[in-house]
């Protein structure tokens, strides 16, 4: 009873002077709120999307394994394991291996998508009895994101014989414009992933992986901690997004700019594209791929441009102005051929990584911007229809093609 009387004292007197006193869950925090991105999950079209495919049944899956984790190392396996399991069967069903889950056409990245929120929503609000911390969060949030992205598993084969092609797509975009909307760059990421093209120099094997349209995840440099172990090692890569309406673009110039566009958690951001090292950071940087080669030759049903316009604000100027032949010396940048959106920035990051890895003239690269996948005439309520798929699969060819002819000149 003394000692009891004492701890009621010691106590009382924290209350009182404004202390706390420590509990065994002092280290466990509020879960946070799921983010403008997951709460879109909740309308009707990414419902239907996710039970026409079966990957409805992803986030549940990942929800009991975090349910059975007894501790911190297990949930961060369970994570791991789950979202390199959506990966793969992403991928899977692209290229036809397994079941479909449903009548959403194959070729569809849209699933991956959902079925990804669905599962970092549910990592957001999980609260285990042995406490997280919001740095534990925000690990097992970004184990999910890249092991459900493909960017560990990138994976080529070894010795020689075999080019190694890498390309990169997006998430779907402009959501709250119409939540229905498909990336067919992140479309042809699941399509190509891990398969070989035939060249006139020999097999050439594609590894993808995608990345999310969010400002904060491209300033904390997902872009290179996913690409510098690889671009040592591969012989070709590409950049690709969703560009303009009815046409392929090989944009020759990336500029050092983000033009404030809100991005899929509603954030814009209009500054430097920030990097590490920003003194030697150049205003512009340009493709090496054979943009010459890839525009002259026939690759599918949409034409293909070699895009040199940017916007820049000239050497000792004050206002933006357009130059259709791309920038002149001194400049800076306000929007590169790609525009001032994420996908001029992978673009950017992506081949000033290469210059400064020192790859400059031995390796390849750049950004292809896709057409806008379009739904057929009328349709502005149903998720998919018979011209939309045909657009998604012309565009995903047409990018292969346009990887074999680079290759080829490479």
């Amino acid at each position: 009873m003394n000692s009891l009387r004492v701890r009621l004292g010691v106590l009382g007197l924290a209350l009182l002077t404004g202390f706390t006193v420590p509990t065994a869950a002092s280290a466990a925090e509020a879960a946070p709120s799921p983010t403008v991105e997951e709460q879109r999950l909740d309308r009707a079209a990414p419902r239907e999307i996710l039970r026409r495919s079966g990957f409805g049944t992803v986030a549940p899956r990942l929800a009991r394994a975090l349910g059975e984790a007894r501790s911190y190392a297990q949930a961060r396996r369970a994570v791991a394991h789950e979202g390199a399991r959506l990966w793969r069967r992403a991928v899977d069903r692209a290229q036809g291996r397994g079941p479909s889950g449903g009548d959403l056409s194959r070729d569809d990245d849209r699933p991956l998508y959902w079925a990804r929120l669905g599962m970092t929503r549910e990592v957001r609000a999980w609260e285990p009895d042995f406490g997280l911390t919001d740095g534990q969060r925000a690990t097992l949030l970004d184990e999910l994101e890249r092991t459900s992205r493909g960017q560990t598993a990138l994976d080529y084969p070894h010795g020689k014989g075999v080019k190694r092609i890498l390309v990169t797509g997006f998430d779907p975009f402009t959501l709250d414009r119409d939540i229905r909307i498909s990336n067919p760059s992140g479309a042809t990421a699941l399509a190509l992933d891990g398969t070989v093209i035939e060249t006139a120099d020999g097999p050439a094997r594609i590894e993808t992986a995608v990345f999310p349209v969010r400002w904060r995840d491209f300033t904390e440099g997902t872009v290179e901690r996913t690409l510098r172990p690889y671009l040592p090692k591969v012989d070709l890569f590409t950049t690709v997004s969703q560009g303009r309406v009815g046409r392929f673009d090989v944009e020759r110039t990336n500029g050092a700019w983000r033009g404030g566009f809100a991005d899929n958690d509603n954030i814009g951001r209009t500054e430097t594209v920030p990097v590490t090292d920003p003194a030697s950071q150049p205003q512009w940087t340009t493709t090496t791929l054979p943009y010459r080669a890839i525009v002259a030759a026939d690759t599918g049903r949409f034409p293909v441009y070699d895009n040199t316009g940017v916007t820049e604000i000239p050497a000792g100027g004050t206002e933006p102005v357009v130059r259709p032949e791309g920038p002149t010396p001194g400049s800076t940048a306000r929007a590169g051929g790609g525009g001032d959106y994420l996908s001029n920035e992978i673009a950017y990051r992506a081949t000033l990584l290469r210059d400064r890895l020192g790859l400059h003239d031995v390796l390849p690269g750049g950004h292809v911007h896709t057409p806008v996948l379009q739904f057929g005439a009328g349709n502005t309520t149903e998720v998919t229809d018979p011209e939309f798929v045909r657009n998604r699969l012309d565009i995903i060819t047409q990018v292969r093609t346009i990887l074999r002819v680079a290759a080829e000149e490479s």
